[in-house]
């Protein structure tokens, strides 16, 4: 498995993504804080760039596909491809995906969706420094 970069302590993951889930929710004005899937769906309609719904069952799950493709772009795992007649994304893969188990798997979208947030808020931008290579 690569390491590319440096990953966050399981303090400071915690901090950033609990950080991530308030602002999402203060931004859409929820009183629960949204999970993972959630935050991935608002991702994937960021990226579709086009006001929402409604979308169906298979439409929802597409956008969470362009969210994942589009945060594993930051690691080398995917490349945008561009866009078909109707708007949508699509992604080219270039490498395996090597991190096993659901866990780590959690792990790594959750960082990457902190670092996708962090662009927006100066409150996660510390968070950035940890990504960064030399």
């Amino acid at each position: 498995m690569e390491e590319a970069k440096t990953r966050l302590e399981d303090w400071e993951l915690e901090f950033a993504w609990l950080r991530v889930r308030h602002l999402v929710r203060d931004i859409f004005r929820r009183e629960d804080l949204p999970d993972l899937n959630a935050v991935l769906f608002l991702i994937g309609i960021q990226e579709l760039g086009k006001t929402p719904g409604p979308f169906s069952k298979e439409e929802k799950q597409d956008l969470m596909h362009i969210a994942v493709c589009r945060l594993l772009s930051d690691d080398g795992y995917f490349r945008f491809s561009g866009r078909d007649a109707d708007g949508w994304p699509h992604w080219e893969p270039l490498k395996p995906f090597t991190v096993q188990g659901v866990k780590h798997q959690e792990r790594l979208l959750q960082e990457q969706v902190i670092r996708y947030f962090g662009e927006m808020d100066e409150e996660l931008a510390p968070y950035l420094d940890r990504f960064k290579t030399n």
